[in-house]
C-alpha cells in the first residue's frame, strides 16, 4: 500500500481546506517545491498534488508551482484540478506528471476519461469526491445527483489506473476517514482505490491498512502531516510493510 502525501495549491501556496471550503484555507507554506523535497527526503515515492484554484476555474492556475515541484524532486506526481481536456492532459504528462486525476470532467464528460485512457494508458486516474455519498464537482462547490459507486462503475472497463475517493465531510476535519464507504467503493469496482479525506493519525493509517490490505492501493493525507500528527517517513514505512 502506498502513502501519498498531499500538497494542495491555492494562490501558489501550500494550503489545506476545511471540508472543501475555499474560504476556510489554512496556509502551511509558500514554497511547494521545498515541501515536496521534504516528503521525498522522508522516503515518499509518490506525491498527490491538487490545483485548488484550477478546480474552481476549470483550467490550470498554479502551473508554476507544479512545475517547481516537478523540477525539485524525482517523486512520481499525480495531479488534479482544472484538467478538463486532452490537450491539458498531454501537456502535463509531457512536463513530467506521472498521473493526471480527472474529477469534474469524469462526471460532465465521461468520454474524455475513456479517450484519455486510450491515448495515455496507465496515466489517468479518476477523482471521486463525495458528500453524503453523492459526487461533488467544480472544486466541490456543486453536488450532483450521481452516487459515487455508480460513477466508479462507469469506468470499470475504461482503463482507469486508479480511483481516488475523497469523503469531503471528513477532508481537513481531522475526524478520521470514512473507512466503510471507502471499502464499499473499492469492493464494487476492479479499479485500484486510493483513500482520501480525514486521515488524521497513525492509528487511522493502521486501521486502513488492517481493513484495506489487498483492497486499497494507497492512502492520501495532508493536514495531519503539516500539523505533525502523521510522520511521513513512519507512514510510508507502515503502509509498505507486509500485512
Amino acid at each position: 500500500m502506498i502513502f501519498y502525501p498531499a500538497i494542495d495549491l491555492k494562490d501558489g501556496n501550500c494550503v489545506r481546506l476545511y471540508k472543501g471550503d475555499m474560504d476556510a484555507a489554512t496556509v502551511y507554506g509558500d514554497d511547494p517545491a521545498a515541501q515536496a523535497r521534504t516528503f521525498q527526503d522522508a522516503g515518499c515515492s509518490w506525491l498527490h498534488v491538487v490545483d485548488l484554484n484550477g478546480a474552481f476555474e476549470g483550467k490550470p492556475v498554479n502551473a508554476d508551482a507544479v512545475e517547481g515541484i516537478l523540477a525539485a524532486t524525482s517523486m512520481k506526481v499525480q495531479l488534479g484540478g482544472g484538467i478538463r481536456d486532452l490537450a491539458t492532459i498531454e501537456a502535463w504528462l509531457t512536463r513530467g506528471v506521472e498521473r493526471v486525476v480527472l474529477g469534474t470532467a469524469a462526471v460532465k464528460n465521461p468520454e474524455l476519461v475513456k479517450n484519455a485512457c486510450k491515448n495515455f494508458p496507465g496515466h489517468v486516474a479518476v477523482g471521486i469526491d463525495a458528500r453524503g455519498g453523492m459526487v461533488a464537482v467544480e472544486g466541490w462547490a456543486e453536488v450532483s445527483d450521481l452516487a459515487a459507486a455508480d460513477l466508479a462503475i462507469k469506468f470499470a472497463d475504461a482503463g482507469v489506473t486508479a480511483i481516488i475517493y475523497t469523503d469531503i465531510d471528513r477532508d481537513g476535519a481531522m475526524e478520521g476517514p470514512n473507512i466503510e464507504a471507502t471499502l464499499a467503493l473499492a469492493g464494487a469496482v476492479p479499479i485500484p482505490v486510493i483513500a482520501s479525506g480525514g486521515v488524521s493519525s497513525m492509528e487511522d493509517l493502521a486501521a486502513l491498512k488492517a481493513r484495506g490490505s489487498g483492497i486499497l492501493d494507497g492512502v492520501i493525507s495532508g493536514r495531519a502531516l503539516y500539523d505533525g500528527r502523521i510522520d511521513a517517513a513512519r507512514a510510508t514505512q507502515l503502509l509498505a510493510e507486509a500485512a
